[in-house]
């Protein structure tokens, strides 16, 4: 059975991650992470004639990645699923244009990295498909465009708001391989706390963090210490703070060493103007395609639970006065299948 308490599913035959697929910009090929993604881009441009089209290139430039580092083409992928931030998933649309698969478009804004691995995962174990590719993307200047104010307009920002990542992350997820495997996951809930302040996204998206790690804990019967290290998308200097501390008041300590967030992860937030540090769906992505399984490959981590955030605004909702609904979904990624010994496969 794959349901597993209330919100959450376990896979007895956990799917794998064959492949994956991490390119980002220029500033995050200046942080600390750099070394960790397959292709760093120089410029935000791309070559493209357009922001927009720079953002679907990192997409398909990371899936290519991917399908090559899993060895399959792209006629063995029975689905592809992905979202980002632009109006009508565009980005991740054009770019299923090109791959030719069949698409299935999703939309968690910045939680949409573990949302549509977590889809993938659950078509893979089910049986309705043998591969899946999930994906996702994201461009400092489409997001401060459609969500913000242009770059060009040159506003100062306060010290709460966060850096959209220019990036993108893709994953194949597998029936058989030697790992790392998604054993399970936990669907959120909408959280809305009635913050209004499109530069406070970290405090608006902190409790719904919260909320998805302690139904994950409680639906797996499970402690914080089952795992290496819970990781959240993107909450950054201001909302991981309040978070640690939300769940402290809940009963949920967590070591500060092993509850860390991607948003802090992928820039030297000392050292680089990135505000609170970073955001947009690509956070997450390539912090875990990237820094995280590689770490798991080398054997310093067994078991993360990686848990993306998402602050469900549009532009729309922002000028007709609507506080932010959040939410955060996770993604527990084992370096063993559970029981299995050293080496074994998922066959």
């Amino acid at each position: 059975m794959i349901r597993q308490g209330e919100r959450s599913w376990s896979f007895p035959q956990p799917p794998v991650i064959i492949g994956t697929g991490t390119v980002v910009g220029p500033d995050e090929g200046e942080g600390p992470l750099a070394g960790d993604f397959d292709l760093v881009h120089p410029d935000l441009e791309i070559g493209q004639p357009s922001w927009e089209k720079s953002e679907r290139v990192l997409l398909e430039q990371a899936a290519d990645i991917a399908m090559q580092h899993a060895n399959t083409a792209k006629e063995e992928i029975h689905f592809f699923i992905g979202g980002d931030l632009m109006n009508q998933i565009i980005s991740n649309t054009f770019a299923a244009r090109k791959l030719g698969v069949p698409y299935l478009g999703v939309f968690g804004a910045c939680s949409t990295s573990m949302e549509s691995l977590a889809l993938a995962a659950l078509l893979v174990a089910s049986g309705a498909a043998d591969r899946v590719l999930a994906g996702t993307c994201s461009h400092n200047c489409t997001a401060e465009k459609q969500f913000r104010y242009p770059t060009e307009y040159g506003s100062q920002k306060p010290p709460t708001a966060q850096y959209t990542v220019t990036g993108a992350g893709a994953a194949v997820l597998s029936r058989e391989g030697d790992g790392p495997f998604v054993t399970g996951a936990t669907v959120g809930k909408i959280v809305d706390l009635g913050i209004k302040d499109p530069f406070n996204m970290g405090a608006a998206m902190a409790p719904a963090a919260v909320d998805t790690i302690q139904a994950h804990l409680q639906d797996m019967e499970r402690s914080p210490g089952y795992y290496d290290l819970i990781v959240t998308g993107d909450l950054a200097g201001v909302g991981h703070p309040i978070a640690s501390e939300l769940l402290r008041r809940n009963g949920v300590p967590m070591e500060e060493t092993r509850f860390l967030d991607c948003g802090l992860m992928i820039y030297d937030t000392a050292k680089q103007n990135v505000q609170a540090g970073g955001s947009g769906c690509a956070c997450s992505a390539a912090v875990t395609y990237g820094h995280l399984l590689k770490r798991m490959a080398r054997g310093d981590l067994k078991r993360i639970l990686v848990v993306a955030t998402g602050a469900l605004l549009s532009p729309l909702s922002y000028q007709q006065g609507e506080s932010i609904p959040c939410i955060a979904h996770a993604v527990s990624i084992e370096a063993q299948a559970p029981g299995a010994g050293q080496g074994g496969t998922n066959a």
